[in-house]
């Protein structure tokens, strides 16, 4: 007798949740039933998988190391169902999209209503995470396809979507908010700069930024979101590095920041649509990544408002 997949599902529930009850909830089963099925598969192995107690379910060293070798077969189950399913040239079902979270909320509102007016069976379950994670979960398979760097996820097959370009926001009262041009790296030489915390690539290339302009990245404040980035920055003293779309989305109206375009090579990052190079969907991704692209374009093409913005499309 061997594990069956759907013992395997319940096992990387539990090493994702923590709890059988919440476990349970993640499968969609009863807490009795997930346990009964976990007992069984311990009994097949021969080994314990699962600490049992009342501070919660931790997995054991094997455990752990049998949830990660789950994931990895179930990530090619869902494959091999899909490459049956997709055989045809519509999208349908569902795709597990990952995002920058600098990224998806300004790109995907526009990028999915077509998507759903072109594809009304695709279902697309959008994640937001930090670089790291997107990584570590498009190789496990949580995830089918990612918007992300594409620098960052080597040995995945990726489709160029656009260029994105970086602005600082200040305060009014800033020396910085004094012209409407844009800045150079000397500019921003002695500057204290606000970015995203660890984890996040534009945290990444801010430090860059901060290294060849003799600025540094503020050690009195870590920003959890751009939102609280660009807040922090128009309560004065500090710079905010903000890439285009958001921008054009959030910053561009707000009367306590000043935007002005970065004007340097290294202020600049190009955004990608990756997946595996084993994924049974790669044609399809293709055709997201065009509807994808043409949003882009969209947003970066209008009149943004913006100083001096000549548009990046690549």
């Amino acid at each position: 007798m061997k594990p069956t997949l759907r013992q395997l599902q319940y096992l990387v529930a539990i090493d994702e949740a923590g709890t059988f009850s919440g476990a349970a909830k993640l499968a969609h089963v009863s807490q009795p039933s997930l346990s009964t099925q976990l007992r069984d598969m311990e009994d097949v192995l021969g080994t314990t998988l699962v600490e049992r107690g009342r501070g919660g379910a931790p997995l054991t060293p094997i455990g752990l190391e049998l949830a990660g070798r789950a994931r990895i077969i179930l990530r090619d189950m869902d494959a091999f169902r899909t490459l049956a399913r997709e055989a045809g040239q519509t999208l349908a079902g569902r795709i597990r999209l990952g995002t920058l979270p600098s990224i998806g909320p300004y790109l995907l509102p526009i990028a999915v209503r077509r998507l759903h007016r072109l594809y009304p069976d695709l279902r697309i379950v959008v994640r937001e995470e930090r670089t790291l994670d997107l990584q570590t979960h498009l190789e496990d398979g949580r995830l089918d396809v990612v918007i992300s760097t594409p620098e960052d996820h080597a040995a995945m097959r990726h489709m160029k979507l656009f260029r994105e370009k970086l602005y600082i926001g200040v305060a009014p009262d800033d020396p910085l908010a004094q012209d409407k041009g844009p800045v150079s790296l000397h500019d921003l030489s002695g500057r204290d700069l606000l970015t995203l915390g660890y984890g996040h690539k534009l945290s990444v290339v801010v430090g860059r930024i901060a290294e060849i302009a003799g600025a540094q990245i503020s050690s009195e404040y870590e920003g959890t979101s751009l939102d609280a980035v660009r807040q922090m920055a128009a309560m004065g003293g500090s710079v905010a590095i903000l890439p285009s779309l958001y921008t054009r989305s959030e910053a561009r109206d707000d009367p306590g920041l000043v935007i002005r375009r970065i004007d340097a090579g290294e202020a600049l990052r190009d955004i990608s649509l990756i997946w595996r190079p084993t994924s049974p969907l790669s044609a399809k991704f293709q055709t997201i990544g065009h509807i994808l692209s043409s949003a882009a374009e969209d947003l970066l093409l209008t009149d943004s408002g913006l100083p001096d913005d000549p548009a990046v499309i690549a």
